[in-house]
């Protein structure tokens, strides 16, 4: 039985054709795109919510998006098991929808920040995160201005006791330095999970490399690891 991918398209989302080149012609997979006032997922075994500027980042980043239609049916989904992974807008979209802890808030220098940076798997402990090592290091485009993970120290400890952490912002020889941290996040934090484990928030961009000729094939890696634990492949 084949996997389908569904990409959720919002006004301003500029990362969905990456995600859908990603998924579709390099990776294989049957991917289609949801406009965001569509009302169905049926049939939908994956579902990506990329990046962007989600209505122009108007209010905060994600919170006019979190009120789009099919986000009642992202929310369903995610109580019934679906594997959701939100990038970059995608992520910011997913805490204002409160399907995973925390907040984001402006870069520490408040700049927008494009760059590619290293991240280190944290858990192996999820459907994303099984086909890589722990500790493994991967080198991944950012592309935010408001990628500045905040959340309390209470709300950090559950993070950390139940292994949601799952990438943290390093240095390329996988060190937690203060520079490799560059937008200020809580504890290097680059992605978490929710505790069930089906949903994930990150903001580098996988979708944007997973060619050579982009820099960095280590995109490929990540999706390849879901696609080994999602798909069966």
């Amino acid at each position: 039985m084949s996997t389908t991918f569904g990409i959720i398209v919002f006004p301003g989302s500029n990362c969905d054709h990456d995600a859908f080149y990603a998924l579709d012609e390099v990776m294989g997979m049957e991917t289609k795109f949801i406009w965001h006032k569509d009302t169905d997922l049926s049939g939908i075994d994956v579902i990506v919510i990329p990046g962007g500027f989600s209505y122009g980042d108007y209010l905060r980043s994600g919170a006019i998006a979190r009120f789009s239609p099919i986000m009642n049916e992202v929310e369903k989904a995610a109580n019934e098991g679906v594997p959701i992974i939100g990038i970059c807008n995608g992520f910011q979209i997913l805490l204002e929808a409160n399907l995973l802890p925390g907040a984001m808030m402006h870069n520490q220098q408040l700049r927008f920040v494009c760059k590619n940076v290293f991240i280190r798997c944290e858990t192996t402990d999820s459907i994303f995160t099984r086909g890589l090592n722990k500790d493994q290091v991967l080198d991944i485009p950012v592309s935010h201005g408001e990628g500045n993970y905040f959340i309390s120290e209470d709300g950090l400890k559950e993070l950390q006791d139940h292994d949601q952490i799952a990438f943290r912002y390093c240095d390329e020889h996988g060190e937690l330095t203060p520079e490799a941290n560059f937008n200020g996040s809580v504890d290097h934090i680059a992605g978490i999970l929710n505790r069930k484990g089906n949903i994930l928030g990150l903001m580098p961009h996988p979708e944007r490399a997973v060619e050579p000729l982009l820099g960095s094939s280590d995109g490929r890696i990540f999706f390849e690891s879901l696609l080994n634990r999602v798909v069966g492949a």
